[in-house]
């Protein structure tokens, strides 16, 4: 219980963080929303091994600082957003939160692609201990993410979402890993 309440600490602190350093790269941030984009959904495990109960409420909040949605071409690969998120699970399996970078590829003008990396903190266990939840061998992981998504209208999206989260094999221990797909609905402002 302790670790969830730190877990929302650090999500809440990455959001004011990441909203600050938004509002300052931002120089017309003063008119325009702090929040590019807020997305919700619901996941679940997708991994045999380690299967994880019950689903997963899921949000994440995106901020454009640098004009990654006005950029063309191969300029969009050097203008990412920035997105901060979690995962809190209904059945008491492994929460955590994350922030990264995302970018985003409009393949029409409904359709578009989507990946994003960065790190990812959470509360479930670091050792094999006789359970059926993954072993995640230490606290801090990375994060990677991949969506395909359609726009609804020119605010309103939906996106299918496939999330994994490990250690890479940098911190001793078990690495098991996350892994979880469900779907995603966004509001772009």
């Amino acid at each position: 219980m302790l670790m969830k309440s730190r877990c929302r600490r650090v999500f809440l602190s990455s959001a004011l963080t990441a909203a600050l350093f938004s509002a300052t790269f931002n120089s017309a941030a003063a008119q325009e929303p702090i929040f590019d984009e807020a997305r919700f959904g619901v996941l679940a495990s997708i991994d045999e091994g380690h299967h994880e109960d019950g689903v997963f409420a899921t949000g994440m909040l995106f901020f454009d600082p640098w004009s990654h949605d006005e950029a063309q071409g191969i300029d969009k690969l050097l203008r990412p957003r920035i997105h901060v998120g979690g995962s809190l699970s209904t059945a008491g399996e492994t929460s955590q939160v994350y922030a990264g970078l995302s970018w985003t590829a409009d393949l029409t003008d409904r359709l578009f692609l989507e990946v994003g990396v960065g790190g990812a903190i959470h509360d479930g266990d670091l050792d094999d201990d006789g359970g059926s939840g993954p072993a995640l061998g230490c606290r801090l992981l990375f994060h990677e993410y991949a969506a395909a998504g359609f726009k609804l209208t020119d605010n309103w999206r939906i996106a299918a979402q496939v999330e994994h989260s490990s250690h890479a094999e940098l911190c001793d221990g078990p690495n098991d890993g996350l892994s979880h797909a469900g779907v995603m609905l966004g509001y772009k402002f």
